[in-house]
């Protein structure tokens, strides 16, 4: 699949999943084609000032989440960034520049721009390297919110790379034993290419969830599981608008369950990212969805070429990935999976449909945003 600013993504068909997060309860749901959802948020960006290479780039990530079944990280995104660059508090149209380079690291200020143009421009440059020296190793300051941390590490694979890639957040997350935040869900991705267009995508938060999808759950007026989040005073809560005045939980949930080794991971980030960046880093990057000033994020971009290692490397992640797959379930009708197969799966299910399949009250969100910006709506399949 090739996307307008010629980046291109192989999906790998597996079985049906049952479920989809894009519906309804009642498991009904709107349907959108992929090539619209990336044209309204090109709209949607362009209205706001963005010029239409960062408007697409933006589109491509929030599209690509959504396509992937990613739902908090793509158009329930969209209001953040029309909200951001509504207050001025970031630059719609600046591009990145590298401070510090050797040759296979750099150091770059991403000047304020939007999250997903710091990113491209991150990640083509650790491709670079990594293409030359083996391994390339990119930080980055003065980021914003950049979508998916997939998107990045996909990328790499696509080059025949092992790509890896981090961002500090918000603090939203509460480090075991703490009633309130202090780190953000700073996830991770790596993605490693295998055989005939198989691979491994782990794309996770270090916190029990991301704060998206307790979102969702308030847009769909649904509780969440308890172990996502604890309200302000400390305790564990089901209430989705409770948990977004509290905060969420480190991966694992509570110590008893090893929460501490999600609060441990949250910390790595954090080192890779705000700490060795010089940007803002865990309770002073600023608060959640605010506009009083600029988020300053850190972020790592990572391609490691495995040809310098032992040769074999592409039939040893097929044999075990193979292996692990085909190993007999606990429970028949659900297989044992690869980091990477649900989405796979949700992409076919999409491809099935014609389109991507939305949550009714994330159309009504955007047929206001629509209204509000002057554009039109997003077209969908009858």
């Amino acid at each position: 699949m090739m996307f307008g600013a010629g980046r291109t993504i192989r999906h790998r068909v597996l079985l049906p999943l049952c479920g989809s997060r894009g519906m309804s309860s009642d498991g009904t749901g709107t349907v959108v084609p992929r090539k619209e959802v990336v044209d309204f948020v090109v709209r949607c960006m362009e209205a706001v000032g963005t010029k239409r290479p960062n408007a697409l780039a933006i589109a491509e990530v929030l599209a690509e989440a959504d396509y992937r079944g990613h739902y908090s990280h793509g158009l329930n995104r969209l209001e953040m960034y029309i909200h951001d660059l509504k207050m001025n508090i970031c630059d719609a149209n600046v591009q990145p520049s590298i401070l510090k380079e050797t040759a296979a690291t750099a150091y770059v200020d991403g000047n304020n721009g939007l999250g997903p143009v710091v990113g491209n421009f991150c990640m083509d440059l650790a491709i670079k390297k990594a293409k030359e020296a083996g391994v390339g190793w990119v930080i980055a300051k003065g980021s914003n919110h950049y979508g998916i941390a997939g998107w990045y590490s996909i990328q790499a694979m696509q080059q025949g790379l092992i790509g890896m890639s981090m961002t500090n957040t918000s603090p939203l997350v509460a480090p075991t034993r703490a009633k309130k935040a202090a780190l953000g869900t700073n996830p991770l991705t790596v993605a490693a290419p295998a055989k005939d267009g198989d691979s491994f995508l782990l794309d996770m938060a270090t916190s029990a969830v991301a704060v998206g999808k307790i979102e969702m759950q308030k847009r769909k007026e649904e509780p969440i599981p308890k172990g996502w989040a604890i309200g302000p005073g400390g305790q564990m809560t089901t209430d989705p608008q409770t948990a977004l005045m509290g905060a969420l939980m480190p991966l694992g949930g509570a110590e008893l369950h090893s929460g501490y080794k999600g609060y441990g991971l949250g910390l790595m980030v954090e080192l890779f990212c705000g700490i060795l960046a010089g940007g803002s880093y865990g309770p002073n990057v600023r608060k959640w969805m605010s506009t009083a000033e600029e988020a300053n994020l850190g972020q790592c971009f990572v391609a490691l070429n495995p040809e310098c290692f032992a040769p074999g490397y592409h039939d040893r992640l097929q044999d075990l990935m193979n292996f692990i797959r085909k190993m007999e379930p606990t429970e028949p009708h659900k297989p044992v999976l690869i980091a990477g197969d649900p989405e796979k799966i949700r992409m076919k299910e999409n491809d099935d449909r014609g389109g991507i399949q939305y949550h009714p009250n994330q159309m009504k969100a955007c047929a206001k945003w629509a209204q509000d910006l002057k554009v039109s709506p997003p077209k969908t399949i009858a």
